[in-house]
């Protein structure tokens, strides 16, 4: 089935005109991911597909049908409203966590979404979000799974206060570092094993 969904979704990106770097930044995921994904070697889960279909405009049923959604890896998102943020904080996630699957959402929302459907293990929030703060979003996603594990990021340190009685995991201060995320990985409330050599 793997193989049939990424024959699928490379053709259907290839009639798009997309790059495999260009689909990636447009479902925030990494290149790498996107190669995974296109190569059988892994397969996106539902609320990706959903994600997918809508980019390549296509029915989400198209998708679905070649892939069943696969919770083998842990889930890891990261949530900051500013693209720019996202685009360079993947990578780095993807590369200290090479075990976990790593997606990013520019909207609380939508991670509100993903965390019903999916069993989120790490979340990364920057506490100044638009329409809301990280803290009610940590708030939130602890709601629908406590065993979630948050890191707030943010510019500046004098939220720390506030992010610790919410029930966050860590703090980190932008631009975010391999080094940094590991530090953070060394002191989850419920580790979990990434594949790197962090957890």
């Amino acid at each position: 089935m793997g193989q049939f969904f990424s024959d699928t979704l490379k053709k259907l990106r290839t009639e798009k005109g997309f790059s495999q770097q260009a689909l990636a930044e447009k479902v925030y995921v990494t290149r790498s991911t996107v190669v995974r994904w296109e190569t059988g070697s892994r397969l996106p889960d539902a609320a990706m597909i959903s994600r997918l279909a809508a980019v390549l405009g296509v029915d989400v049923n198209v998708l679905l049908s070649a892939a069943a959604q696969s919770d083998e890896f842990p889930n890891v998102i990261m949530v900051d409203d500013r693209k720019l943020i996202l685009t360079g904080g993947l990578p780095i996630l993807e590369e200290v966590m090479p075990h976990a699957t790593i997606t990013g959402f520019t909207q609380a929302s939508e991670a509100i979404e993903y965390a019903k459907s999916n069993r989120v293990a790490l979340a990364f929030l920057d506490i100044e979000l638009r329409n809301t703060s990280g803290l009610e979003l940590c708030r939130e996603l602890l709601e629908i799974n406590p065993r979630t594990n948050v890191v707030y990021l943010t510019a500046y340190s004098e939220y720390a206060l506030d992010a610790w009685g919410t029930g966050a995991s860590g703090f980190m201060l932008k631009p975010i570092t391999p080094d940094g995320v590991r530090e953070q990985l060394k002191n989850l409330r419920y580790p979990f094993w990434t594949g790197g050599d962090g957890v």
